[in-house]
């Protein structure tokens, strides 16, 4: 038998010895006490000792210690810690026996008493009556030290944020990021919107799909990977400013940058141009970092698994996306033959067997993410992708699309659009993708006719921004790990999963 299943079956034979006692292990939430929160007899404390009154607080026991005469117990209740102390004069030799007996780390119980502080100065309750409210039936990790196994962490991300104040700290952060968004674009009179993630065929960006069936419609369906259509019918319907914070799907590989499932938040603005959003998604990442974080230099880890700093303090440099790949991969995509694009691609590492099959499209991106992306460090706006790379935008003369992605450590922040509106020019566009797909490029976009119907009927000139939850999390908390900035990443069921990652690599 384990140690653990051994302090199980020990702990369940302290329920049945808590009922001798007259005190119930698991009690019901409405006869629960709770005059004030651990942070507010912290914060209180002064006032409290003074005034000499009876209060009741809650918590979590993370520490117990002492015996005899006298035990302390520190407290947690999701807002402070905070210290209680057991007396045998205050409560009796009875009373302290269930205590030191019955009462682990781990349970949620109830304390009531007056505040004072210990011979050593710590802010205390002495306790005169206390009772069970939750008995837990598995140890916490041992000695507080949270769990150091990083499999064990993704998979009970309960106890890694119960156990590590920089775990608990993190999440935190991540609310109020995700709060200061919805703040500014309700400020810009955007309207936060809900659409379906099951969905009859994928649109909105180049990836792969998460396929299932709807019995009840005997119906095939996949996972949305984009919000970007139904955003576009829905301004199509007169609304002026649009937004989502919703969850994407993307059947595609892993590593510490990318998640199959992953959160975005898009917004569309009618009658403004691509420079708008560049500047509000500005304006709103270096609020993030002043306001919420304190500060605008971030260390991260790069490609390479070297700490960069990122500084969203410096002005941002905006460049071409075609001007950087010649820079840093010495090939001119614009006049380049597919030849010579698929030739540079395997040089640079693709395989040669994918690069056969893929488009020429995304052999220039493939040429991009594994020369020019890596080298930018600070936020870059890069403009003017290739336009059959970003079929959903309008289209330039030269080939290009009107767009600006923010890149910085290495890797693609967000994306922004010039939104195409054109329903002649797109369905053009979604036809060469189709024939792609129909070739064998499996991320090539598949013709949504639902789109286009609305489109035909009148869509406003928009501008269409996408910028990654996680990714930007992972930023302003300096995590080198996607999976450190979500509560439960996937894991495969214990005994199948492969190591996990702890280096930061591109793809």
């Amino acid at each position: 038998m384990s140690r653990e299943q051994e302090i199980r079956n020990l702990r369940i034979d302290k329920i049945t010895r808590l009922k001798d006692a007259g005190m119930e292990a698991y009690v019901d939430p409405g006869s629960v006490r709770q005059d004030l929160t651990l942070k507010e007899a912290e914060e209180q404390f002064t006032d409290l000792e003074k005034s000499g009154k009876e209060k009741t607080i809650v918590g979590r026991i993370m520490v117990k210690r002492g015996a005899g005469n006298i035990s302390f117990a520190k407290l947690f209740d999701g807002t402070g810690e905070f210290q209680v102390v057991l007396r045998t004069n205050e409560l009796g030799k009875d009373r302290m026996k269930i205590f030191e007996k019955l009462f682990d780390a781990g349970d949620f119980a109830e304390f009531s008493g007056t505040f004072f502080v210990t011979e050593r100065g710590q802010e205390s309750l002495l306790v005169n009556n206390f009772r069970m409210l939750t008995k837990s039936l598995l140890p916490l990790p041992e000695k507080w030290h949270g769990l150091e196994d990083l499999e064990e962490k993704y998979r009970k991300r309960y106890l890694d944020v119960l156990t590590n104040k920089d775990s608990r700290k993190r999440f935190l952060l991540r609310a109020k990021i995700v709060s200061e968004i919805r703040n500014m674009l309700d400020a810009e009179g955007f309207l936060e919107v809900e659409t379906p993630v099951l969905q009859n065929q994928a649109s909105g960006a180049m990836a792969e799909t998460f396929n299932t069936y709807h019995n009840d419609y005997d119906l095939d369906i996949v996972l949305r990977i984009s919000l970007e259509a139904e955003h576009k019918m829905i301004m199509a319907g007169g609304y002026p400013a649009v937004y989502e914070i919703g969850k994407n799907f993307r059947n595609e590989g892993s590593d510490p940058t990318h998640m199959q499932e992953f959160t975005m938040i898009e917004w569309y603005r009618a009658y403004r141009g691509l420079e708008y959003n560049m500047e509000l998604t500005e304006k709103m990442l270096k609020n993030i970092a002043k306001k919420i974080i304190g500060k605008t230099k971030f260390e991260i880890e790069n490609f390479s698994g070297k700490i960069v700093e990122i500084d969203f303090g410096k002005e941002w440099e905006k460049i071409e996306f075609n001007d950087l790949v010649k820079k840093y991969a010495d090939i001119d995509l614009e006049t380049a033959t597919r030849e010579e694009i698929e030739a540079k691609a395997i040089e640079l590492g693709e395989k040669s067997k994918e690069a056969k099959k893929m488009s020429k499209w995304n052999l220039m991106d493939s040429i991009w993410k594994k020369s020019a992306r890596k080298k930018i460090v600070n936020p870059t706006w890069v403009t003017r992708y290739p336009g059959n790379l970003k079929p959903l935008a309008i289209q330039n003369e030269n080939g290009t699309a009107e767009v600006a992605q923010l890149v910085l450590a290495g890797f693609e922040l967000s994306n922004h659009y010039a939104e195409l509106v054109n329903p002649i020019v797109q369905r053009e566009l979604l036809e060469e993708q189709v024939k792609a797909k129909s070739e064998g490029d499996a991320e090539a976009m598949e013709m949504n006719s639902s789109f286009i119907e609305a489109m035909e009927y009148g869509m406003p000139p928009m501008t269409g921004t996408g910028v990654g939850i996680d990714r930007l999390v992972g930023i302003f908390t300096e995590q080198n790990n996607l999976r450190d900035t979500v509560f439960f990443p996937l894991m495969k069921p214990k005994g199948k999963s492969k190591e996990v990652e702890n280096k930061s690599k591109q793809i």
